[in-house]
């Protein structure tokens, strides 16, 4: 069990709590939960990378602690 923290450059900060084997779409799904917008309105980015939705926390070397940029489409 890891957690990601995301941070919207609005002010807002979300800590969720997932696996390494969750997907992007998963992480945000629970990250919807926690905001109130719909999941699909949600990018997920490091730096200038994009997270695609299918690949895994995992596969991005996503660990315990680590810090997202979070946007709105």
């Amino acid at each position: 069990m890891i957690e990601v923290v995301c941070n919207s450059r609005l002010g807002k900060k979300v800590h969720v709590k997932c696996i390494t084997d969750d997907t992007i779409r998963d992480l945000k799904k629970l990250i919807a939960a926690q905001t109130g917008t719909r999941w699909n309105k949600i990018v997920l980015k490091k730096w200038y990378t994009i997270f695609k939705d299918h690949v895994s926390l995992g596969d991005y070397e996503i660990h315990d602690g680590m810090n997202q940029e979070l946007y709105y489409q």
